[in-house]
C-alpha cells in the first residue's frame, strides 16, 4: 500500500519518506479500512519533531475516513462496505492514517453518515471530539448553556470553529477570541456573537464589557498559559467553570486567592484518554449532530500523499483557517 511514514525526529522535508508498506490483515475485533482522506493535526506535526520514534517507522495521524474492505472474526460482516471516520489512530501504536489502509479495533472506525463528505469525515477524531466534550464537561459542570455565556478561546481554531456551533446549538451565548479580522468572520459564520481580538484588546476588559461586568459563566479553552491569568483578571463570573484541553506552555502559573474568591471550577481533559463512558456519549452526540446535518466543516488546504511535507508545514505555520487534509 502507498503511506507516508518517518523513521526519526525532524523537519518534514528532512524525515517524512513515500513508498509502499505491506498492507495489514485485520485481526480479532478488527476492521480493514480503505482510507480516503487523512486529517492533519497540530499534535500529529509535534510528535514527528519531538517524540520517540519506536518500532522503526511511524505512518502518523490518527484521524481519517474512509470505508471498511474487511473486517476481522467477531466483527459482523455487514460492515464491509460501512463509511466511517477513525479515531486514536495512530495513538500508542506505529501505523496510522496517512496510508491506504488501517487496520484497528472496529470501535475506532465510527458510521460516517452518506451525506458528510470524506474530508469532514477526517475531522472528527480529534477536532469534532475534542468540541462536543468540551461542551458536554461544560453541561455537566455548568447546567444547561442555554443563556449562559461562553467565552471559546480560539474561536476560529479547528476546535473552536466546531465549540462555537455547538454552544449555539446548546442555547448558549457564544464569544470567543481571535487573532484577526478574517478569523473573526470565519468564527461569526459559526455563530460567534462577539469577536474579542486578544492581540490588540484586553481579553478581561473586553468580556466584561460584554457580560455588564459579571465575566463569562465558562470557558472552553485551548490554551491555559493565556486563561489562567485572565481568569483572575475578570473574565470569569462568580462560580464561572473552565473547561481545558490544551496550553501553549507546559508550566502555568496560577494565582490561588482570586480563584477561591471565585468559587470557580476546572476540568481538564485529553481527548485521546476518554473514558469509554465519556467517549461513548461524545460520539454519540457527535454523530446525531452529523445525521442531522447541523454542523458547519472547515476545510482549509488539502494536499495529496506526495505533498506529506507541505501538509506538516501548513500545520506548522498557523496560518490556515480550517483543517488541514491529505487525500489518499
Amino acid at each position: 500500500m502507498k503511506a507516508a511514514w518517518y523513521s526519526k525526529n525532524g523537519e518534514a522535508q528532512d524525515v517524512m519518506q513515500l513508498g509502499d508498506l505491506a498492507q495489514p490483515s485485520p485481526q480479532a475485533g478488527e476492521v480493514l479500512v480503505r482510507l480516503a482522506t487523512s486529517g492533519v493535526n497540530p499534535s500529529d506535526v509535534k510528535s514527528r519533531r519531538t517524540r520517540p520514534v519506536t518500532g522503526g517507522l511511524i505512518v502518523p495521524h490518527s484521524d481519517g475516513a474512509g470505508v471498511i474492505e474487511a473486517v476481522g472474526a467477531g466483527v459482523a460482516a455487514s460492515r464491509v462496505g460501512q463509511r466511517v471516520w477513525i479515531w486514536n489512530g495512530q495513538w500508542q501504536r506505529n501505523l496510522g492514517t496517512c496510508a491506504e489502509y488501517i487496520a484497528l479495533p472496529e470501535a475506532q472506525a465510527v458510521a460516517l453518515p452518506d451525506g458528510v463528505d470524506f474530508a469532514a469525515g477526517a475531522c472528527m477524531g480529534i477536532p469534532g471530539l475534542t468540541a462536543v466534550q468540551s461542551v458536554i464537561l461544560a453541561e455537566r459542570m455548568a447546567g444547561d448553556l442555554r443563556g449562559q455565556t461562553v467565552l471559546v478561546t480560539g474561536a476560529s481554531s479547528a476546535v473552536g470553529h466546531y465549540v462555537t456551533q455547538m454552544v449555539r446549538l446548546a442555547g448558549g451565548r457564544a464569544i470567543g477570541t481571535v487573532g484577526s479580522e478574517a478569523k473573526a468572520e470565519h468564527a461569526r459564520a459559526a455563530g460567534l456573537q462577539e469577536a474579542i481580538f486578544y492581540k490588540t484588546e484586553s481579553v478581561p476588559d473586553r468580556v466584561k464589557a460584554l457580560t455588564q461586568g459579571k465575566g463569562a459563566d465558562v470557558i472552553i479553552d485551548m490554551d491555559f498559559a493565556s486563561t489562567a491569568r485572565w481568569v483572575t483578571e475578570g473574565a470569569m463570573a462568580p462560580h464561572g467553570q473552565l473547561v481545558c484541553y490544551g496550553s501553549n506552555a507546559p508550566e502555568v502559573g496560577l494565582s490561588f486567592r482570586p480563584c477561591l474568591w471565585l468559587s470557580m471550577g476546572m476540568k481538564f481533559f485529553l481527548v485521546y484518554d476518554l473514558t469509554p463512558a465519556d467517549r461513548q456519549r461524545a460520539q454519540a452526540r457527535l454523530s446525531d449532530m452529523l445525521a442531522n446535518n447541523q454542523l458547519q466543516h472547515s476545510i482549509g488546504a488539502r494536499f495529496g500523499l506526495a505533498q506529506i511535507a507541505k501538509a506538516h508545514q501548513t500545520v506548522e505555520a498557523g496560518q490556515t483557517v480550517g483543517n488541514v487534509v491529505v487525500d489518499l
